[in-house]
C-alpha cells in the first residue's frame, strides 16, 4: 500500500466516523447491498439505454441543470425508471425547486426507491436508486416543501414520462 492510498483511506474513514459522531449522516439513507430483481451486464444495458441514460443510471452520472428533458414539464402523468419501467414519481408530487432538475416531494411508493450514502463530494448525500434495477436516479435532500420536507432531485435521463392520457 502506498503512502497516498493509506492517507486517502484514513481520511475517508475519519470523515465517515466524524460525520456519524456529529450526527450529520443523511438520516434517510438505508444502506443496501441487496441484489435487484432486474440485472443485466453493462453490454446489455448499453443495448437498451442511450449513452446519456447509461452514464446516469449505470455509472451514477449527473446531467446538466436546466438543460434536461423534464425539469420544466408540467403535464400530468407518471415518471418511470428509464432502465426497467418501474413507476417512481407522480406529477402530483412534482414541483419547481429552481435547481434545474425535476424535483418531487415524495415517490409513488417507498418501495419504488432505495437509498444509500454517497460520499463523492467528500460530504454525505443520500443517493436515490430504483428499487427494481438499482439504476441511479439522483439524490434526496431535506430542504423540500411540506408535507414531507424532502426534495427528490432526479436526473431526467433516468426517467421516462408517461402522460396521464396514455394510461
Amino acid at each position: 500500500m502506498t503512502r497516498r492510498t493509506f492517507l486517502k483511506t484514513g481520511l475517508t474513514l475519519g470523515l465517515g466516523i466524524t460525520a456519524k459522531a456529529l450526527g450529520i449522516m443523511p438520516a434517510q439513507a438505508k444502506e443496501s447491498g441487496r441484489m435487484f430483481q432486474v440485472t443485466k451486464t453493462d453490454e446489455e444495458w448499453r443495448q437498451i439505454l442511450t449513452p446519456e441514460q447509461f452514464r446516469v443510471l449505470r455509472q451514477e452520472g449527473t446531467e446538466r441543470p436546466f438543460a434536461n428533458k423534464y425539469d420544466a414539464n408540467k403535464d400530468p402523468g407518471t415518471y418511470h425508471c428509464a432502465g426497467c419501467d418501474l413507476p417512481l414519481f407522480s406529477s402530483d408530487s412534482k414541483y419547481d425547486s429552481r435547481t434545474g432538475w425535476p424535483s418531487f416531494w415524495k415517490p409513488i411508493s417507498e418501495k419504488a426507491i432505495g437509498t444509500k450514502t454517497d460520499w463523492k463530494l467528500l460530504h454525505p448525500r443520500t443517493e436515490v436508486h430504483c428499487a427494481r434495477c438499482g439504476g441511479h436516479l439522483g439524490h434526496v435532500f431535506d430542504d423540500g416543501p411540506p408535507p414531507t420536507g424532502l426534495r427528490y432531485c432526479m436526473n431526467s435521463a433516468a426517467l421516462n414520462f408517461v402522460p396521464a392520457s396514455a394510461r
